[in-house]
């Protein structure tokens, strides 16, 4: 035999679910009118970094474009869930709803308004797939090439290439000048890797036998953290590389600097023999011995 406690009737439970909800919806304006300017600026982006190339803003209109029309449809179709819900409930007489068996005019629209919304998505992403894949003639070229684990950087100078690589220990520097166009030319001797800057919101994969390539235009001076986004092999997380967007006239310094130091091939240096000697990761005489 169980035991029914009498339903409470005072209407308190009521109270206290409304008086929790006004609480959480107070602490959700205080904790978004605290947010800083920075915090602010990614809301409006919806989580993106702020592009520092010109063909990052293309792909950040892209981004923001395809999530509002993504919470509009979403809307539209929760506002039609809950108008079902609300004029087709089970009303107090127990009486069932008129079923309708079909709608013709609803069934050719939810058939054809998700087909010509999958064609607005493909026509914008086409358009901006052209805008930052465009193969205009570049102002400078770099030869990018991916090794595991690290980078090296080509630039061409005085018909020569002048290069910087990382190792085991060090994080190489990709050095770009600012407002000017640069073709990154992607090159990889073993696996696939992947060449991205966040901040400029652009990657692509570097494969073996396949040489990619994209192009940017970084729109003002700074630094950025740049990364391999392919799981590349045990060392894949030593994959990172710096970019430091600086002035024509510093970058003109930067190569000469190259240069004077040595680092320099007549020939961009692609892999190879220099992707596999790698300081801190050659093997130790323990491993050398077990082989």
């Amino acid at each position: 035999m169980s035991l029914q406690l009498p339903e409470r009737r005072d209407g308190s439970g009521k109270f206290r679910r409304r008086l929790t909800l006004l609480a959480l919806f107070g602490i959700s304006l205080i904790a978004l009118t605290g947010c800083s300017s920075e915090s602010s600026g990614e809301w409006e982006r919806l989580a993106m970094p702020d592009p520092a190339t010109i063909e990052g803003e293309s792909i950040l209109e892209l981004w923001q474009g395809a999530w509002i029309a993504a919470l509009i449809t979403g809307v539209f179709v929760w506002g039609l869930i809950f108008y079902a819900v609300v004029k087709f409930r089970r009303r107090s007489d127990d009486e069932v709803p008129v079923q309708t068996r079909y709608n013709l005019p609803l069934e050719i629209f939810y058939t054809i308004f998700p087909i010509v919304m999958v064609v607005v998505f493909f026509s914008h992403t086409v358009r901006v797939q052209n805008e930052v894949l465009d193969d205009s003639p570049a102002d400078n070229t770099i030869e990018v090439v991916g090794q595991q684990w690290t980078w090296t950087f080509n630039h061409p100078y005085d018909d020569q290439y002048v290069y910087e690589g990382g190792d085991g220990n060090t994080i190489p520097t990709l050095v770009l000048p600012v407002d000017e166009t640069t073709r990154f030319n992607l090159h990889t001797p073993d696996v696939i890797h992947d060449f991205g800057v966040p901040g400029f919101l652009m990657k692509m994969d570097v494969m073996p036998g396949q040489d990619n390539h994209y192009q940017v235009t970084p729109k003002r001076i700074g630094s950025y953290a740049g990364k391999c986004y392919e799981l590349c092999g045990v060392y894949h997380s030593r994959m990172l590389f710096n970019v430091e967007v600086v002035s024509r006239a510093d970058y003109d310094a930067y190569l000469q600097g190259l240069e004077d130091a040595g680092s320099a091939a007549e020939e961009p240096i692609l892999g190879g023999s220099y992707a596999d000697t790698q300081i801190g990761l050659e093997p130790t005489d323990a491993e050398e011995a077990a082989e």
